[in-house]
């Protein structure tokens, strides 16, 4: 049995972080899908790829790997590039604007 460990990445959809701080413990498929050929599902024997458990430290979660026998891949995260600034919508009217007003 195999996994894979990692700390799961923002959606793209949306700017916040819930969610992502956290560490991801899930299994890895060990059989193919298979098709349905009546209703076009796909389906497989193997659970395991349904279960996903969450850690509040990547130490938990290898520990807990380790004391079941799981091999686990541990995958280390990509974080966000720095220089990204919050700003508030008043600071488009501030008397130090660097940029022109455009409309």
């Amino acid at each position: 049995m195999s996994a894979r460990i990692h700390q799961p990445a923002r959606s793209a959809m949306t700017s916040g972080t819930a969610g992502t701080r956290k560490w991801v413990l899930e299994f890895t498929a060990d059989s193919a899908h298979e098709l349905d050929p009546l209703m076009g599902w796909t389906g497989s024997a193997d659970t395991q790829p349904q279960v996903r458990l969450t850690f509040d430290s990547r130490e938990a979660a290898k520990a807990y790997a380790s004391a079941r026998g799981i091999d686990a891949v541990v995958s280390d995260p990509k974080h966000r590039r720095p220089g990204i600034r919050p700003r508030g919508y008043g600071e488009n009217f501030a008397t130090d604007r660097r940029m022109a007003w455009t409309h």
